[in-house]
């Protein structure tokens, strides 16, 4: 990754894995990188799409099925990025999953059901550590620039760690979790010259919004300020280069939600 100290770059030869890499926000930031001049390893599960994006993408992309919790499959996805393209520079952490439960449902007398609840933690904590933790080491093997940066790795958290709504105790606590964790884990990892940056984006096009009727979309799309409508996967992937170019970004966390402060 070399580049003069405290230079904006692009992304142009760098490679990236990317969780979720599949559909929505991820298969945005796989497509970007690949559009300007990068090469992307998208990890998604087996059952994904993942096949058939990454050949629909080139020879600049590669398909690595694998579970974000599990430490077997996630080196192996890191090294078919290795066969393939010689190491990693850029990790995005988009995998995730969400359930909407009350806590405690007074009309039907039941409470949160707890393996939904560890399952959500399970992915989407514990499968973004797990990927930060081993894509660290490998980035660790990087040259730096003259910054002496070897890599950046990017998670994605959720207005929901902020304004959590009615049901959303599982998915808050979740991403609430990836918010705590970026800082420390910076701090962590600036010594080996690799930064840590989250999104936390608001109200996005993403195929889970997609299979809400329309006129829920719409009503959706109305609560935020400006621009009042869905932010687009492309967006998030906007954002994502641009951490990546500027060196200074680093252990914070940036809403992308259209100024949205979600109501209960």
């Amino acid at each position: 990754m070399a580049a003069a100290a405290g230079a904006l770059r692009g992304v142009k030869g760098l490679v990236g894995l990317v969780t979720g890499g599949a559909s929505g926000l991820g298969r945005a930031t796989a497509e970007r990188l690949v559009q300007q001049g990068g090469s992307a390893v998208l990890l998604d599960l087996p059952k994904s799409d993942g096949e058939n994006v990454a050949k629909s993408l080139g020879e600049r992309c590669v398909f690595a099925p694998a579970d974000v919790t599990s430490e077997s499959d996630v080196k192996a996805a890191l090294a078919l990025a290795r066969e393939k393209f010689g190491r990693v520079d850029v990790a995005v952490n988009c995998a995730g999953i969400a359930v909407a439960i009350k806590t405690y449902n007074v009309k039907k007398d039941i409470p949160h059901n707890l393996e939904e609840f560890q399952r959500v933690i399970n992915v989407n904590i514990l499968g973004t550590f797990n990927v930060i933790r081993l894509t660290a080491s490998e980035m660790a093997r990087n040259e730096p620039n003259s910054d002496g940066q070897k890599g950046v790795i990017i998670n994605t958290a959720s207005v929901a760690a902020f304004d959590g709504q009615v049901g959303q105790a599982a998915y808050s606590a979740s991403k609430g979790g990836i918010v705590g964790m970026t800082l420390p884990i910076a701090r962590d990892l600036a010594p080996v010259g690799i930064r840590v940056v989250t999104i936390a984006p608001g109200l996005f096009a993403t195929p889970l919004m997609e299979t809400l009727p329309e006129k829920v979309r719409t009503f959706l799309a109305r609560q935020v300020p400006f621009p009042s409508r869905l932010g687009a996967p492309e967006e998030y992937a906007h954002l994502v280069q641009c951490i990546v170019e500027n060196p200074m970004l680093n252990g914070e966390v940036i809403r992308l939600d259209g100024a949205i402060r979600m109501q209960p």
